[in-house]
This record gives C-alpha cells, structure tokens and sequence, in this order.
C-alpha cells in the first residue's frame, strides 16, 4: 500500500481513534502519525520492517493498545514507558533480549505479550504492574524462574517453548497465578516445587514436553491438593 494509503488510515484514526499500518512495509512510523498523539486509543504496527520505535511514541498520552508484533525491534525507547494508560503492549515476534527496567513504569498495563523474542531473563521489573493480568513470554530463551517472583500480580503466566531447568519455589507465592504454562521446557521432574502443587492458587500448571514423563508427575507431593483446584476451576467455566 502507497502513501496515499497510509494517509487513508491516519485520517480515519482521526476520527475513530484506532490506527492499523500492518503489512505496509514500514521502516519508520509516518511523520503524519503525530497528528494523532492527543486521541490516538490503539495503534497496530505488525509485520512491517520496524527497528526501532522513535522517542515520540511518548507524546501518545491516551493510547492504550499498541501492538508492534512481527517486526526488527532490539530495543524500545524509555520514552515508551511514560504511556501512563497503556494496558495492552504486544511485542511478539521481534528481537528482544532483554526488558528494560522502565517496564514497571507502565502502571496501567492489563496484558504483556513478548513471545518469539531472545528475552533470557525472567523480568522481576514485572512485579511492580499491580493490575497485569496475562505475561506471554513463550518461545524465547528463558533458562530460570528466578527467586523474588512472587510478588509477580498475573494470573496466566506463559513461558512455554524456554529453556527452563530452574524453578524458584517462590513462584507458588504470587497472590493471583491461576495458570502458569512451562511445556516444552528443559525441567526434570524434581525441579518441580511441591510448594505449587500444596500451597499456591495454581489450578492449570501445564508441564507436557519437558524431560519426564507426565504419569511421574502424578507422583508429586501435593499432587491431590493441586488437583482439587484444578477440578474446581473446571466446574467454574462450565
């Protein structure tokens, strides 16, 4: 799509408030994108060529969706963590390998999504988002949950598709996890805390594709208590 295209978008953001560039071949944002920083709401910038995000992205003051999936972004600007509404960053599919410490900045956000990145930390910053929800952070190259993650605030954490081996028992200690997905790790079945299956509120922990097998798991200390929650949390949704 041409210039012209684009500039189709920016006017009807104007007006609605929602801006989708995707698939148009971007290696830098519009310059007439920054009519929008006083109502822009959500903007959508996947699948373009982007490698990085410019520090204007700061005067966005209401955006509260930004999605920038599928793209060459290394690094974010610090500007981006004074997005004091934001409650919706998808970042998938880039090339981060590390989360700035800013992130815990962002006190509004509801949904982190940073899969199929480099990311090889699991990001404590995080424990500052009080109202975080959902953390996808599969298919990057995690090797630990390190200690100090229980104050993390989401209920579905995911690091699927890692290469996890670690698993501080701390993790039992985060006061709204309700799912928390590590399959296909590199976990031993004794790196396993029983302290998630006796004493968390974890009701879904999928461990399918690590090294042991799952009848094993069913062995686990706590591994009754565990299933109480899960059959509970069953019966919830239906």
């Amino acid at each position: 799509m041409g210039n012209s295209g684009i500039k189709q978008h920016i006017q009807n953001a104007e007006k609605t408030g929602v801006c989708q560039l995707c698939n148009m071949g971007l290696t830098e944002l519009p310059e007439e994108l920054q009519r929008l920083a006083k109502n822009l709401r959500t903007l959508d910038l996947s699948s373009n060529k982007l490698a990085a995000l410019p520090p204007s992205m700061g005067k966005f003051t209401v955006l509260k969706s930004l999605t920038a999936n599928n793209n060459r972004l290394a690094s974010l600007p610090e500007d981006i963590f004074a997005l004091k509404k934001l409650d919706t960053l998808s970042l998938s599919r880039n090339r981060l390998t590390t989360i700035p410490p800013s992130i815990s900045r962002l006190a509004a956000l509801k949904t982190l999504t940073l899969s199929g990145n480099g990311i090889k930390q699991f990001p404590l910053e995080i424990s500052a988002l009080r109202h975080l929800d959902v953390l996808d952070l599969s298919s990057n190259a995690i090797t630990e949950i390190p200690s100090g993650c229980g104050g993390v605030q989401a209920i579905e954490i995911n690091l699927n598709q890692n290469q996890i081996s670690t698993i501080s028992e701390s993790i039992a200690d985060c006061p709204r996890l309700k799912v928390l997905r590590l399959e296909e790790n590199c976990l031993q079945l004794m790196a396993v805390p029983s302290k998630i299956l006796t004493n968390s509120n974890v009701s879904l922990l999928a461990l399918d594709g690590n090294l042991f097998e799952m009848k094993n798991f069913q062995e686990l200390e706590g591994y009754e208590t565990y299933m109480e929650r899960y059959t509970a949390a069953k019966k919830k949704m239906f």
